[in-house]
């Protein structure tokens, strides 16, 4: 004999009490994209930053790239989808990879000094990609602006400084990787 259940209307979501308690004992996985425009040849010509309020500290204004968590039961590409859409809308556009391959593995930890990457809340780790975006981008949810900046710009010290957790150095190297630093 089967049971009737409602549904779950979120499911693959769970509840804030239920985060937390997991954040305290499992790495957490979440898909990182640099936003960038490119030119007919697939050069970055810009890249986006966000400007959010911060995820780790109340009050405290931001830069930071796009992210989120995976789902349970999500696909890497439909996170990535789901996550550009969040932060820069629905027109943004993407043109994800054929390939769900990151151009780096990013692992942030709850104590600083054991990584350059550092998330109070969690251990957490991150796909990060580059992902080319040819619409317009409109900033969503906690989001409040979105700065493009050529590759010098990006790599300015204080700009890099500025990036919260640490993600200055995910911006770097993914402009080394795209082969932008040249």
């Amino acid at each position: 004999m089967s049971s009737l259940r409602t549904p779950d209307p979120n499911p693959g979501w769970l509840s804030e009490y239920a985060l937390e308690e997991t954040r305290t004992r499992v790495p957490i996985l979440y898909v990182e994209a640099v936003p960038a425009r490119v030119d007919g040849n697939g050069q970055i010509e810009h890249v986006g930053v966000l400007l959010r309020g911060s995820a780790t500290t109340a009050g405290q204004i931001t830069r930071t790239l796009v992210s989120g968590r995976v789902l349970h039961g999500e696909s890497i590409r439909d996170a990535l989808l789901r996550n550009i859409e969040k932060d820069l809308g629905p027109a943004a556009f993407p043109r994800l990879p054929v390939s769900p391959v990151p151009f780096t593995v990013a692992e942030y930890f709850p104590l600083p000094g054991i990584s350059p990457l550092h998330d109070p809340r969690q251990h957490a780790v991150a796909l990060v990609y580059v992902v080319p975006v040819t619409g317009e981008c409109n900033p969503r949810q906690d989001a409040l602006e979105l700065t493009w900046l050529t590759p010098k710009e990006a790599l300015e010290p204080s700009l890099l400084a500025d990036l919260e957790g640490g993600r200055g150095q995910l911006l770097k190297q993914a402009l080394a990787w795209s082969g932008a630093l040249i």
